[in-house]
């Protein structure tokens, strides 16, 4: 028989991204709609990805499979 394989969670998969160093990266909030009422500076800072951490990430990596 066969062994049952775990399946990757498809919607964590696409909002997150692990690196090589296996960091969890997350894309930033507040850059879908309501945009002209933040300043330009803000519109930069949301643009860089933000890193998970924590139990959080350890708990992403489980639902990639990679932990």
């Amino acid at each position: 028989m066969t062994k049952n394989k775990q399946k990757t969670r498809s919607g964590v998969s696409k909002r997150f991204k692990v690196t090589k160093t296996g960091k969890v990266m997350r894309r930033s909030q507040n850059m879908r709609h309501l945009r002209r009422n933040k300043s330009k500076r803000t519109l930069r800072k949301y643009r860089t990805p933000q890193q998970v951490t924590g139990k959080i990430a350890r708990k992403i990596k489980r639902m990639l499979g990679l932990a």
